[in-house]
């Protein structure tokens, strides 16, 4: 495991963001957004790169937004 800059800097914006997400979820009861954000959570903790940690969470990022336009 890597600790440079982009490595902690990455992983402490995708881990924001998900705990973001799991905050609204237990809220809002949205399984969808729960979902993302524990899986973004877990992304952050186990991708040992910066880019692809980033990569991985825009893609849970895309696939959220298009399941809540689908209507689930």
């Amino acid at each position: 495991m890597s600790l440079d800059a982009s490595y902690l800097f990455a992983s402490l914006i995708w881990g924001s963001v998900g705990i973001g997400f799991w905050i609204y979820a237990k809220k809002q009861s949205s399984f969808i957004a729960f979902l993302g954000g524990i899986l973004i959570i877990a992304v952050s903790y186990l991708v040992s790169s910066a880019l692809l940690m980033s990569v991985i969470c825009l893609g849970i990022l895309a696939l959220m937004y298009w399941l809540h336009r689908q209507g689930y």
